[in-house]
């Protein structure tokens, strides 16, 4: 969201007003640092092992607070995380139209992701503006019969932060010993817990014994269900470095450096592209086909036999490696979220009217977990 929050404060007409939830308070505040936001409203509702309705009620009624107090003119959501769920719902409650940003992913299976599916479905029926990355979500709306005018083609504005962020003077390279190669790994979905996310670790050390020379790079998600597999598994190999979530711009130098990823994240689905960068996917659906259809990622899901494989065939044979880093992605060119910002404009009134227009009414950026 950190672009389009960008264009709001360029905008003649428009102002953010932004709301950070803080469901992952570490996550949050390093890229808020890179992107120079202040939110307006912290509401700080991380809490350990909190449920999702626990968390989903804390949303509500800290979101609710400051819409009654603020008024906005818009409210902007994005993604599918409880914060996007809980921010469309209480908009709607007060009248509020809802832009939901990265619009249309669907799997078409409610429980996968879980709970993910199930935010974006519902944030849809709350939705007046769909900003959809790509062509192929955009369809899935209009197949749900939304009217096509509420429909925008807009691209991700992961791909605009991403742009923005490689060039970012803080961001320094990675290095990777000579004849080494490095792996990058992270998993962090609720539907990878428990013996998924082993049979992940079982299928890294075999990868480590058939190729010496492989490294393993593997930040760790807090959550203690991922945590705690993850180091019992791999914390005693001596080529794997198992270390907290990294910083935006150090991730990116390690998605830079890598030699292939392993992920279940979609927003590495959508940045390992456009780095050049074959990624693995780890889950058996994912509402992100473009990559998967433009040969630039692979759905490989959990099974140690199948990452294996698909993992050593991209480490040994360079043809199948290069098809798959290409270095192109599917999910934008860098202005999704100027186009973001121009429709509203045009969609509240601001540029038919600019002498009276003037600063319209603050839309409201809602940013949530990054995960």
């Amino acid at each position: 969201m950190a672009p389009v929050v960008r264009a709001l404060r360029e905008s003649s007409y428009l102002e953010p007003l932004v709301i950070a939830t803080a469901q992952h308070r570490e996550m949050l505040d390093q890229v808020l640092h890179v992107f120079g936001i202040r939110p307006d409203h912290d509401l700080n509702l991380m809490r350990p092992n909190q449920t999702l309705a626990g968390l989903t009620s804390r949303l509500t009624a800290s979101i609710d607070d400051v819409l009654r107090n603020s008024s906005p003119a818009a409210m902007l959501v994005q993604g599918d995380t409880t914060s996007v769920l809980a921010g469309s719902i209480v908009a709607f409650y007060n009248n509020i139209p809802v832009g939901h940003v990265e619009a249309g992913l669907r799997t078409h299976d409610i429980r996968n992701p879980f709970p993910e599916e199930m935010n974006r479905v519902v944030t849809g029926r709350l939705t007046r503006w769909h900003f959809a990355p790509t062509a192929s979500s955009a369809q899935n709306l209009l197949d749900e019969r939304y009217p096509e005018e509420t429909v925008f083609t807009t691209g991700n504005t992961v791909i605009d932060a991403l742009f923005e962020a490689r060039r970012h003077p803080d961001k320094v390279a990675r290095n990777v010993r000579e004849g080494r190669r490095l792996m990058l790994v992270t998993t962090h979905r609720r539907e990878n817990f428990g013996e998924p996310l082993r049979r992940i670790c079982a299928a890294v050390l075999e990868l480590l014994d058939r190729d010496p020379a492989l490294e393993v790079l593997f930040p760790v998600h807090p959550n203690p269900n991922v945590s705690s597999v993850v180091y019992q598994v791999l914390g005693k190999h001596s080529r794997v470095n198992l270390c907290a979530p990294l910083d935006y711009l150090s991730f990116i130098a390690a998605m830079e450096a890598a030699h292939l990823i392993l992920s279940d994240s979609g927003g590495v689905q959508e940045e390992a592209p456009a780095l050049g960068k074959p990624v693995l996917v780890l889950r058996d659906e994912t509402e992100r086909p473009e990559a998967i259809d433009a040969g630039v990622a692979e759905l490989v899901g959990t099974d140690a036999g199948r990452i294996v494989q698909k993992a050593w065939q991209l480490l040994t044979d360079p043809a199948v490696y290069r098809e798959m880093a290409q270095g192109a992605s599917p999910y934008g060119d860098g202005y999704a979220a100027r186009r973001i910002v121009g429709i509203l404009e045009q969609e509240l009134g601001c540029r038919e009217h600019p002498a009276q227009a003037g600063k319209a009414p603050a839309p409201t950026e809602l940013v949530g977990d990054p995960a």
